[in-house]
């Protein structure tokens, strides 16, 4: 399969968000990662032998206009780092998709590769490093080196209302982020919990497991437990 235009959307972005998106795609900030996430690319599965990895960071995925935010990890090395999309080609967004395509952020319930045809309706999906890390685990400055990028994600998506952080990386990100941007800390700091909803002055953050295989396949999150984090998006977006 072909490897796709890194500046083809789904959608067309506004001029800065466009701007982001490259910048994010050009981004060799982490030699680790840049070295991980090219050899994943060349040695590929071999279940994926055909495919022209990606092999390059990933910018965030959806709806300009939207006003949830959907945070994850990083992406998988046979996943997001071989089709292109964030949560696409692996368990995680198999999870992640159906769910939103239940509750009506999403065209259809599936991403296997950026040319499917999927929609994002008032939704954008991004994530807390943009690289394949090794172990899946990013180190604090890979972490700082990616999130200038996510800063600007909130700057540029003006109308974000709801926050779901996927795992407590991306729920440490949220608030990293929200200093970054000059927000003031909370005292005490809040703790991450599952369903737990945050409300905050401009926006509400919603805590949830990450749909990992690691939670999904143990028990740890069900169906039903990652459907209540969508519904009760869904119930405050419609307040």
């Amino acid at each position: 399969m072909r490897r796709s235009d890194p500046q083809k959307t789904a959608v067309r972005l506004p001029e800065a968000l466009a701007g982001l998106c490259a910048a994010i795609v050009a981004c060799r900030r982490c030699p680790r990662l840049v070295a991980h996430r090219e050899h994943m690319a060349d040695e590929k599965r071999r279940a994926f032998r055909e495919w022209a990895y990606w092999g390059r960071p990933l910018p965030g995925f959806g709806d300009p206009a939207a006003r949830l935010i959907v945070i994850g990890l990083a992406p998988a090395a046979h996943g997001g780092n071989r089709t292109g999309r964030i949560f696409t080609g692996d368990r995680s967004g198999d999870w992640l998709y159906a769910t939103l395509h239940r509750f009506g952020f999403a065209n259809q319930p599936t991403s296997t590769h950026r040319d499917d045809g999927l929609r994002l309706t008032d939704a954008w999906v991004t994530a807390a490093a943009r690289c394949a890390p090794p172990d899946n685990k990013p180190t604090r400055q890979e972490f700082g080196n990616c999130r200038p990028f996510l800063v600007r994600e909130f700057q540029y998506l003006k109308r974000v209302q709801v926050v779901v952080a996927l795992g407590r990386a991306a729920f440490d990100a949220f608030w990293a982020v929200r200093r970054a941007a000059g927000h003031p800390p909370l005292r005490p700091r809040p703790r991450f919990a599952h369903a737990e909803v945050y409300r905050l002055a401009d926006l509400t953050l919603i805590g949830s497991y990450h749909p990992s295989q690691r939670n999904t396949q143990t028990g740890m999150l069900t169906h039903a437990m990652f459907d209540r984090v969508f519904a009760t998006a869904q119930r405050l977006l419609q307040a």
